[in-house]
């Protein structure tokens, strides 16, 4: 007797006999003779009755076939065979056809995923190809039937599933001092450590690089500017060593003797040792400068996987208030404002500037003046973003100024948003640390299934119970994803788990990760925030204020119930403001074909990203601030907050000053400003022009809007997916005649 049924997919289930009725009545009905009720019964009972106690699906309808060839009904067999058949050449179509789109470099969803991958080059080709097949096993083999039902039905997002059998984790913040003074292998032959500037940097490029192919998100530098200061006055003390053997005179008593800056300034009148500690500045300065555009040219050329990928790469920076890391930002800043190869806006690193009162802020700080070239350089290249450090969560007690080590209690942030900071199981810190994994959850569609009840109370009432059983499921995926992760030996992760985690230092190649990765953080995402209040409320949180305490209200939800997550589960769960990229389409398009169009909700080719106000709704940059900016302390898992700015930013850089003034104002954590950058493909040539037809340069009309798609800029829209396509655009600006405006209401 038949008693458990083994799937193709390798799950074990109990034998249902009902599903060999249907289908034998399905292959009658088919016929000219119709349905035999007794022929029916007779074949399920005797299959039931004489199969093994465990069987396959496959080898169940083969038993089907033989007793329906048996039978009278040779039409019926006949119709069996062909169902059959093309139920295993329908399974087989939906992987050709998706193959076939890559193979024939289709522009669509499937090869436009990644906006930074051009799945078109033979090696992205390859990329795709274990990507698309690769989700399937997962969903088949590693997945609960709980989280895959999930999925499956539109709940549930799982990120990065094509490398959820590899055990990688997401991103990480490089401790990029343990690289520079220890030195690290990669492959065959060792990097020594670092002794002066351009090695220094070559290193951070190489490690980043490295890393990318340990893990499936991006990989940070915390605190550039402390890392790479030591490395300036290494440099500094070899071109006086350099003057010693040129002159004949020892110049000792300059090495350590402290400067206050390192400005280029002609020799002119200048003798002695002060023309020797000038000379030395200025030759250094020059270094660090090519050393910076170095570093910037190899974060946007150096492929570290198939399609042409570069690193997915961000730098922190701002505080460091010595001579040498004023050094550091400076040429940074001033390489990424001139721009690379043909002068255009470099697309990586992020570049992220470290925003606090008493080192950076205020016209009295030290760093002022650095903190006002970045937003020069923002208005014209985008970056740098700003990190708010003193927004009330991202402070940290043990922070002192006179603390050469204080970057340790900075947070530190992944240019598209991710934020890792609070810790269970270890310091409170950014740095050796990332996100494990995450997965995001579709608010909208539970809103949309609540629409029918007509008491707006009972409504949300039935939302909040919808949501809290797909938060069990999500917080469960992730934990199973967690225990999956974590059999990884360190050898599968050379440098990740040597040189860059916390804790790793401790491992032998032959230890599973287990004891270090519960420092990193477990990411609950949602998406569509506004379009789920629209189906709740009629109205999103951006045009109406009972609206937006409902939204609040959800999120301080998820908040809370994450928080029980991390005492039941004892991980490091956190609430993600999605960024969605892939995604932002995906959950849309399905629930629309299930739902049909509905106004606010589904008539757009998009969800919007977290708890963002539709990109397509009016306001001004302050409400749209005042709205968004409660929502900052309680995503701990990453947020970000953006402004559209029409027209040229480039010579008004006070509109990015006042947008940060904002932040700083409503205590958000994170954000930065869009505005206009025409590209032209063929040369490169940038400017800001509204409407750009055709190049001043070379005349060619191959002209692109350089965007920022979530966190990150792209090149070119054409590796866009439909759905961040009818996002763009719907972008309207909010501040559209200057920073007089920033403030102005509706």
């Amino acid at each position: 007797m038949i008693q458990t049924v083994v799937k193709r997919d390798g799950r074990i289930v109990g034998f249902n006999e009902q599903k060999i009725m249907a289908a034998i009545r399905k292959a009658m009905l088919h016929t000219d003779k119709g349905e035999d009720e007794r022929l029916l019964y007779q074949i399920t009972d005797h299959i039931a009755q004489r199969g093994e106690s465990q069987m396959t699906v496959e080898q169940i309808q083969d038993a089907v076939e033989v007793e329906l060839m048996k039978s009278s009904r040779k039409d019926v067999a006949q119709k069996y065979i062909a169902y059959r058949h093309q139920r295993s050449v329908a399974r087989k179509a939906k992987t050709r056809d998706v193959f076939l789109d890559i193979v024939n470099i289709k522009n669509n969803d499937v090869t436009r995923e990644n906006a930074n991958m051009n799945a078109d080059t033979p090696a992205g080709m390859m990329m795709k190809f274990a990507s698309e097949t690769t989700k399937p096993f997962v969903d088949d083999y590693l997945l609960s039937e709980e989280a895959r039902e999930a999925v499956n039905h539109n709940y549930l997002h799982i990120h990065d599933k094509d490398y959820y059998p590899t055990k990688s984790l997401t991103c990480v913040q490089h401790p990029l001092d343990n690289i520079l003074t220890c030195g690290f292998i990669a492959g065959h032959g060792a990097s020594r450590p670092a002794k002066r500037i351009e090695t220094a940097s070559v290193l951070a490029c190489i490690s980043m690089e490295c890393c990318q192919n340990e893990m499936h998100g991006g990989q940070a530098i915390p605190a550039f500017d402390f890392y790479l200061a030591p490395y300036v006055r290494m440099s500094y003390i070899e071109e006086l060593k350099a003057l010693e053997d040129l002159n004949g005179e020892s110049y000792k008593d300059l090495y350590d003797e402290p400067l206050m800056d390192y400005i280029k300034k002609p020799l002119d009148g200048l003798t002695g040792k002060e023309r020797a500690q000038q000379h030395a500045i200025n030759k250094t300065v020059g270094r660090v400068h090519q050393a910076m555009e170095a570093f910037i040219h190899n974060m946007n050329t150096i492929h570290s996987r198939g399609g042409n990928q570069v690193v997915f790469s961000s730098i922190n920076y701002g505080t460091d208030t010595s001579a040498e890391g004023r050094c550091i930002m400076r040429e940074i800043l001033l390489s990424t404002y001139e721009g690379v190869g043909g002068g255009e806006t470099a697309i990586f690193p992020i570049q992220i500037w470290k925003k606090k009162r008493g080192v950076n802020y205020l016209p009295e700080d030290r760093n002022f003046d650095l903190y006002q070239l970045a937003c020069k350089v923002t208005a014209r290249r985008f970056f740098p973003n700003f990190l708010n450090l003193d927004a009330t969560y991202n402070q940290d007690p043990d922070w002192r100024a006179d603390d050469p080590k204080r970057y340790i209690h900075e947070v530190a942030t992944m240019g598209c948003r991710t934020r890792v900071f609070e810790n269970r199981f270890g310091p409170r810190t950014s740095i050796g640390r990332g996100n494990i994994s995450f997965s995001t959850i579709n608010i909208v569609k539970l809103a949309i299934e609540c629409m029918e009840e007509p008491d707006q109370q009972k409504r949300i009432d039935m939302f909040f119970a919808k949501l809290d059983n797909l938060l069990e499921i999500t917080a469960k995926q992730l934990d199973d994803r967690f225990q999956f992760q974590k059999t990884a030996f360190a050898k599968q992760f050379p440098l990740l788990m040597k040189s860059l985690w916390i804790g790793a230092d401790k491992l032998k190649p032959n230890d599973t990760i287990e004891s270090v990765i519960n420092q990193g953080t477990l990411g609950i995402g949602f998406i569509g925030l506004a379009e789920c209040l629209v189906a709740l409320t009629g109205k999103h949180h951006g045009e109406s204020q009972e609206s937006q305490e409902l939204g609040l209200k959800i999120i301080k939800y998820m908040r809370q119930r994450v928080n029980d997550f991390c005492e039941q589960y004892h991980h490091n769960y956190s609430v993600l403001a999605t960024p969605a990229e892939g995604l932002s389409g995906k959950f849309t398009k399905k629930d629309r074909q299930k739902f049909g169009s509905i106004p606010g909700v589904t008539d757009r080719d998009y969800y919007t990203n977290s708890n963002h106000v539709p990109v397509y709704y009016k306001c001004s940059a302050r409400h749209k601030a005042e709205v968004e900016a409660p929502y900052h302390e309680m995503t701990r898992g990453g947020h970000i907050f953006y402004v559209e700015i029409d027209g040229d930013a480039t010579h008004n850089p006070q509109v990015i000053m006042s947008v940060v003034d904002m932040m700083d104002q409503l205590n958000m954590g994170y954000g930065s400003v869009n505005h206009n950058r025409n590209r032209c493909m063929d040369c490169g040539y940038e400017n800001a022009d509204d409407h750009l037809e055709r190049c001043p340069k070379c005349g060619s009309t191959n002209i692109d809007k350089l965007q920022r798609i979530t966190g990150y800029l792209v090149g070119t829209t054409d590796r866009w997916n439909s759905g961040k396509l009818a996002e763009l655009n719907d972008r309207v600006t909010h501040i559209d005649h200057g920073a007089q405006d920033l403030f102005s209401e509706e």
